[in-house]
This record gives C-alpha cells, structure tokens and sequence, in this order.
C-alpha cells in the first residue's frame, strides 16, 4: 500500500499524561530539535486537524522550536501507530491517537501490530468528538426513525461510508445497525473521512459515520451533507440545532472519541514531564478552547486520564463483543 504524506512545521511541543513510570535517560535540555508528530489517518480529517492545532498552541511552551505533523494513513490509523511503536522512545516522535488506534483496532484486529497498553506511554488528551450520522441530501429520510424505517424496507440497497475499516466510524456505522434492529447496510471502507464525506457530496455514498468536526458542520449547513444524529449524550455548543441520535430514537448511540498524545513507552522522563506541563498550559488558553469549540470538538474534562482510558476500554471491549466487529 502506498501512502501519501503531508508535512507541515509547526511550533515545537507535545504533552500531557502518561500512564507508565519511565527511565530517566535524557541528556540535555528537551527539545533541543524538531519533534515528529504522527498523524496516523489522512489530510483533512479529526485526526488530522487535532494534530496541527495541538502542535500550534504547544510549540510556544517548548521552546518556540519545531513540530514536524506527518500524514501516515492506511489500515484504520494502524501504520502510523506501529511505527511509532516502533520508534526510539527518546521524546522526538510522538503519535495524536485516538480510539480507533488505542482501543479499536487493536482489539478487533486478527493481527494486531502493536500492543496499545505496553508499546505506548499516554502523554495526555487533547479532545473529545462524537460521531455522526449524516446521508446525501438525495436520501428521502429527514430524521434517523425515518433512516431505519427506510433501511429497513429496503434491505441491502444502502451502504454507509466510513474512514475505514477498524476505525471508530466503522464501528459507529456496525452499532448504528445494531441499535437500529440489525439493519441490511453494507459498508464501505475509506482512507479517512475527508474522502468519505467527498463521496457522500458526490452520491457515491449515501451515508456516512464520521467524527463531527468544522468541515463535516460545514457541509451540513451548506445543504450538501445532512446530519441526521450527533451520537454524543447531550447537544454540541457548535451545533445546538442537531438532535443527539439518542434524542432521535437510536437508544445507547453513543460514540466519544478522544484524540490525545502518545509516546514509544520507553521515553525518558523528563521529556514526559515537558511534555505533559506543555499540554497542561495549551488545555488552559481561551484561544485553545475556542478553536477546539469551531473544530466541533469539546475540551476533554475528566481529571484521571488513566481511569477514563481503562473505562474506554472494557466499554469498547463490550461493543466490539456485542457486534462480532474485526479488523481483517
């Protein structure tokens, strides 16, 4: 598989919690050169647009030097995040995971390439996104109980689109199904969510599942996508128009995705605590939070990283068990 890369420089830094006591090996003042970020999905996509704000607000508290973000797709996020896994841990090559790279896939793969909980070393979140249901405007459907109803009385002639196979928005698409009274759609895998929304605007597609981000809102209020359902617990600030797909009918349709730095688990201590003390000042600028806010993203909140990411797992665990979901 060929991938295509995209590099852009940024500002310096990276940061947040981690979850694993780490060597203390650095020499010298960290950074003291450009750090890589991986992105691990394609252009233009949730992943992909966390990574570069991340990197904007955390280059100045690390010295003002330079974050390489570099575009790794392929396999639902797993390429990027196995060479990261891969990579010498001395602070200078950094993954924006997600629950599709820490949680999904590995789980639900037959051939897991890398081990989410020891390969990795959490340095901290930087946002929480739900999912979405959104169809072509060409799709008779106005509301999701009109969406089942639809599906339902015409099994196996809609398809829905997704940033790929092993992803989070492959599975909000097998729970959608599910939730829906296992409905008759067929999936279609792509290589990130800017290509499926493309298809979706096109009518290739009729219906997607992505992370809500400012490009999928964008689209939805130019009446070239319709959004249907927001699979959070509650209404976003950026879009307090759009019903929840829980308020729309679909009970337990709840999908919250997390984006958050990641380091190889070897990575010296006191490039962590840079890290970490770096993302600790960003997730506390009001300019930060704005932008998170018209990105469609919501600030992540709970103060025990490490709980929240031991619940992600035993409840994503019980989904992909309750779907017969896998990663070919």
């Amino acid at each position: 598989m060929v991938c295509m890369k995209k590099r852009t420089f940024l500002g310096f830094g990276v940061s947040l919690a981690g979850i694993h006591i780490l060597p203390v090996s650095a020499q010298g003042k960290f950074p003291d050169r450009p750090i890589r970020l991986v992105a691990p999905f394609a252009p233009g996509g949730d992943v992909d647009i966390m990574a570069r704000l991340w990197a904007k607000y955390a280059a100045p508290h690390l010295g003002g030097g330079t974050i390489v973000v570099e575009n790794k797709p392929g396999a639902g996020g797993a390429i990027g995040a196995a060479e990261v896994a891969r990579a010498r841990g001395d602070g200078y090559t950094l993954l924006l995971g997600s629950t599709t790279t820490q949680i999904i896939n590995p789980r639900a793969s037959t051939n897991p390439q890398y081990d989410a909980l020891k390969d990795f070393a959490l340095i901290g979140m930087v946002s929480m996104n739900p999912t979405c249901i959104i169809v072509n405007p060409g799709v008779p459907a106005q509301s999701l109980k009109e969406l089942v109803s639809l599906v339902k009385a015409n099994p196996g002639k809609y398809s829905y689109g997704s940033a790929g196979s092993g992803t989070i928005t492959n599975l909000t698409g097998e729970l959608f199904k599910l939730q829906g009274g296992r409905l008759e759609i067929q999936h279609v895998p792509y290589k990130g969510g800017a290509p499926a929304m493309q298809d979706l605007i096109a009518g290739h597609v009729p219906i997607i599942t992505p992370i809500l981000t400012s490009a999928v809102l964008a689209q939805h209020r130019a009446g070239k996508a319709r959004i249907l359902g927001v699979n959070s617990d509650k209404r976003l600030k950026a879009a307090p128009d759009i019903p929840t797909s829980i308020e729309a009918g679909i009970p337990d349709m709840k999908v919250q995705v997390f984006n958050a730095v990641f380091a190889p688990d070897d990575t010296p201590r006191e490039a962590v605590q840079a890290l970490r003390e770096a993302t600790r000042k960003v997730r506390s600028e009001p300019a930060f939070l704005q932008d998170l806010e018209k990105a469609g993203a919501e600030p992540f909140s709970d103060p025990n990283e490490e709980k929240f990411l031991s619940e992600e797992v035993a409840r994503w665990t019980q989904v992909i068990q309750a779907t017969g979901f896998k990663v070919q």
